[in-house]
């Protein structure tokens, strides 16, 4: 770390916590700031807490308002389990269940985010392979899926499939709500639209959310 990273380090309140490797993820690394406070970052993109929260946290604002009860929630994706608080406060009475291919992701969020606070059936597997299982067994919908499958900056092309989309939808309660997040920079836009358009051929209605660098498909069952 150079004498002018120092410097923006420390004006900003920036402290390095833990830095790893994962399997998964790559470079893993868990900072506490001034602005954005606890969040784990993968090759320089958050995944967990900080900008990310505040991501979901105004997409979940503007579907408070759905006339559906929301009891039964899956996310795919669950990282160090931001996105698994939110859910909780918002709704404190529903069960959630998580689902990551990462269990290195996991310990850090029940480590420095709070996530071993909250009442969550942690599944580590693959988030393709779950959702596969669950749509071939009667009585296990959920209410509202929320998909956050990003590796880094990276979503695998697997959940861009015609077939991980249906599997997500036949796993809704009818009514129920699928959010998926991706990424909507210059680099990324176009992949991005494309996978919105794959989206509206598959359920009922899709909306386009953008919160700051993000784009929030809203899917209706």
């Amino acid at each position: 770390m150079n004498l002018s990273t120092k410097m923006i380090n420390l004006l900003s309140g920036t402290r390095i916590l833990e830095e790893t490797t994962s399997k998964y993820n790559g470079k893993v690394t868990v900072v506490r700031d001034f602005t954005w406070g606890t969040y784990i970052k993968v090759n320089g993109l958050t995944q967990s807490g900080g900008i990310l929260a505040n991501i979901w946290k105004s997409t979940l604002r503007q579907i408070s308002n759905d006339k559906f009860p929301i009891s039964n929630v899956l996310i795919l994706g669950l990282g160090g389990g931001s996105v698994a608080k939110i859910v909780h406060k918002n709704y404190p009475k529903t069960k959630i269940t998580g689902v990551d291919i990462d269990k290195k992701m996991v310990g850090l969020g029940k480590k420095y985010l709070g996530l071993s606070k909250i009442d969550i059936n942690i599944q580590i597997t693959d988030a393709y392979t779950f959702v596969n299982s669950k749509s071939q067994k009667p009585n296990s919908n959920y209410d509202l899926i929320l998909i956050d499958l990003y590796c880094g900056d990276k979503f695998p092309e697997k959940f861009e499939d015609e077939e991980f989309m249906i599997g997500v939808k036949n796993v809704l309660n009818k009514n129920g709500l699928a959010i998926f997040n991706r990424l909507y920079g210059s680099d990324n836009r176009s992949s991005a639209m494309e996978m919105g358009r794959a989206l509206e051929k598959i359920f009922k209605k899709v909306d386009y959310v953008y919160p700051m660098a993000n784009v929030m498909f809203v899917c209706y069952n």
